[in-house]
């Protein structure tokens, strides 16, 4: 495996629930050591920043969340079952019989969200979904009094557990954490390139923390910097599989970085949209669009800053987002990384002003 993607998969398999997202955090100063002055906002989120000395240069913001959806326990039953309360958008059907990694205070215990199997079902069972208040985690101990002499108790954090693997084509990889570990990996990519040819303007890399529950590092982070302008780096709804249609997910794996021109959080700034499509057809960088009627990204917060930020979000198209294993494209990713690069380096002084003027 070559080093990209020794670096995907770390991204992939680290483990970083929202509120939990140390483990992570570590991975990304790793990954950008010596390229970005380094600092935080008080709820935990992480900043790189390319500094230009130039007062009047503009300053941009590539954000991308660092947490993961996943659970916390909430109580113990007396046989020692874990009962949960999630952390992000989970839909019931993708978390029967799911592998889990419990984070207890003695260390990592793996665990299972338990399921009745077929035999016993009765047939109003078979026919019902099974709701999250009912599900519980299976430790493999023998009574509550066991799992906490193992350091698991109330508000101990859990996290889908997957390994990172190359699929058919040797470009889709398959993994958990793609949201928005992909965007992290873009963000990061993005900074090192920037920092070996640093463009007019200051540059701001933020790995943003408890976006699954609510987009709430990207509010402080952006309460700290007062950027100018905002590039959103996350994922998208990925359509081209069955049952899915092209209206509702237009963005398919393998075809081009999305550019969102509409989701549940924010109408993107449309100069620095066509912005983005010019550079992407100067380049040959394919592009598609992505639409999301039913969710937001860190911009919904961040484009309302102030007098307002202006903001732009860049998804790479996912499959299955939102459950244990997700999919994505080698091709898309690294589109992302030149495109927004690119426009980076060309954002200075003069182009902000004419996206304000547009």
């Amino acid at each position: 495996m070559d080093k990209q993607l020794l670096w995907l998969k770390k991204f992939s398999e680290t483990c970083g629930v929202s509120g939990d997202e140390g483990r992570i955090k570590a991975l990304m100063l790793e990954r950008l050591y010596g390229f970005a002055d380094v600092s935080y906002d008080k709820l935990g989120s992480v900043v790189f920043t390319n500094a230009c000395k130039d007062n009047k240069a503009p300053k941009i913001m590539l954000a991308s969340h660092m947490d993961e959806i996943g659970f916390m326990v909430k109580h113990i039953t007396k046989e020692g079952f874990l009962k949960f309360v999630t952390l992000g958008g989970w839909w019931e059907q993708v978390m029967l019989s799911q592998r889990v990694t419990v984070h207890g205070d003695k260390g990592d215990l793996v665990g299972v969200i338990g399921s009745k199997p077929p035999h016993i079902l009765s047939p109003e069972e078979r026919n019902k979904v099974v709701q999250k208040r009912d599900m519980y985690i299976d430790i493999g101990v023998e009574d509550e009094k066991q799992a906490r002499k193992l350091g698991v108790h109330e508000g101990c954090f859990v996290t889908p557990y997957a390994e990172m693997a190359v699929m058919g084509d040797g470009k889709t990889l398959l993994g958990k954490a793609w949201d928005n570990r992909i965007g992290c990996a873009v963000m990061a990519d993005v900074m090192e390139n920037i920092s070996r040819k640093p463009g007019k303007n200051t540059v701001y890399g933020v790995a943003t923390v408890q976006e699954e529950v609510g987009l709430r590092g990207a509010q402080t982070s952006v309460n700290m910097l007062k950027p100018d302008v905002a590039f959103v780096i996350d994922t998208c709804v990925a359509g081209g599989t069955p049952g899915v249609a092209d209206d509702i997910a237009p963005a398919k794996i393998g075809k081009g970085i999305a550019i969102t021109i509409f989701d549940a959080g924010m109408i993107p700034n449309t100069a620095l949209r066509d912005f983005a499509m010019d550079v992407a057809k100067k380049l040959h960088i394919p592009t598609q669009i992505s639409i999301s009627e039913g969710g937001a990204t860190d911009g919904g917060r961040i484009h309302l800053h102030g007098e307002g930020v202006v903001t732009l979000t860049f998804s790479i198209p996912t499959r299955y987002i939102h459950s244990h294993q997700s999919v994505i494209h080698l091709n898309d990713y690294l589109g992302a990384v030149k495109l927004i690069t690119e426009m980076v380096r060309e954002l200075d002084a003069k182009k902000y002003q004419q996206l304000l003027k547009a």
